[in-house]
């Protein structure tokens, strides 16, 4: 069967990777070939290449005036933002938590899919192993393979169809040095060596073809955080520690960046309107900067075009019911 009647098929196929993503759940119910088309990895990677993937924000937000009678603590969804048209929509809750996401959720994403890791039940506050991963083809949640063991506060970032975790605090709140790999399209994890160190409170990020732990603390040094980085080589499989990276002892989780010259910057940093509770997340030549100036003022939206090279913030308009606290965030590109 042709992919498209009377065409030849690279003809076909090119009209297939210019269709928006907002229409692919629609375009998957034609035919089953089209289906097993646009869930394959060699179609994203086709649309990737021909510049065809479109780059959105996806916020773990506190929705507004949602607030447990149990325990008092905001309500979390979360929030798609596009920064070519501006604009916001609230994802579906995921089917297990219909009424607020896990708090302390990790986000990361993997070939246009949002996958969201651990946290802590929003009731009982009691430490969750669940994974979940949202396509934006067919719009809906997949609750996937738990992870290995619930940790909280744990470094996270993806690079081709897997995530990496490490670190973090077990459910005694023992800071943690073990790593592993989910591949989201196996649903398989497979344990990594160890880190040199516990590292608790820490943020991970993807540096070249090496994934990168970032300050973070020991069990008996809490809120003392590291100034080195531990660096897993994805070709080698080994760690290597690189003192001195992180140059602020401060949590850098959510806001870290690398610089040109491979050093690390933090957002909180950047400019005073967003030096508390800092949210950084790129989205090619922009970035996403959330903030407050201080404990208790309103909470800052802004981009940052990269290419000007001054980092100046640009105020974000944001609709009320998108307004709320921004606690962690990732780039989903589509």
């Amino acid at each position: 069967m042709e992919i498209l009647p009377g065409l030849p098929e690279e003809i076909g196929l090119e009209c297939l990777t210019r269709l928006s993503f907002t229409t692919h759940r629609v375009a998957s119910m034609v035919c089953h070939r089209w289906r097993n088309l646009l869930e394959s990895k060699e179609f994203y990677s086709l649309r990737k290449k021909e510049g065809k993937t479109h780059q959105v924000a996806c916020l773990v937000y506190s929705l507004p005036n949602g607030i447990r009678k149990q325990t008092s603590s905001p309500v979390y969804g979360i929030a798609v933002f596009d920064p070519v048209n501006q604009n916001w929509e609230k994802l579906d809750p995921i089917p297990k938590y219909p009424n607020g996401l896990p708090l302390f959720c990790q986000l990361s994403s993997v070939e246009g899919k949002l996958v969201v890791m651990g946290g802590w039940d929003p009731i009982t506050w009691d430490p969750v192993n669940h994974v979940f991963v949202y396509d934006f083809m067919t719009q809906r949640w997949k609750q996937c393979k738990d992870m290995p063991s619930k940790r909280s506060f744990f470094a996270a970032s993806a690079i081709d169809d897997r995530v990496y975790i490490a670190g973090g605090h077990d459910e005694s709140k023992n800071a943690l040095k073990s790593a592993w790999i989910y591949d989201v399209r196996k649903d398989e994890w497979t344990e990594l060596t160890q880190m040199s160190e516990e590292r608790d409170e820490c943020e991970g990020l993807i540096v070249g073809k090496e994934f990168w732990v970032v300050s973070g603390y020991g069990t008996e040094h809490q809120g003392i955080f590291e100034q080195s980085v531990e660096s897993y080589e994805l070709s080698t499989n080994q760690w290597k520690r690189i003192e001195g990276k992180w140059g602020s002892n401060r949590c850098p989780r959510g806001c870290v960046s690398v610089g040109k010259n491979g050093s690390l910057m933090s957002w909180a940093d950047l400019d005073a309107k967003v030096r508390v509770g800092t949210c950084a997340v790129e989205l090619g030549e922009l970035t996403l900067v959330t903030g407050l100036a201080y404990q208790g003022a309103t909470q800052g939206f802004f981009l940052v075009d990269m290419k000007k090279g001054d980092k100046k913030l640009e105020r974000v308009d944001v609709p009320e019911e998108f307004s709320g606290f921004v606690q962690s965030g990732c780039c989903v590109e589509i």
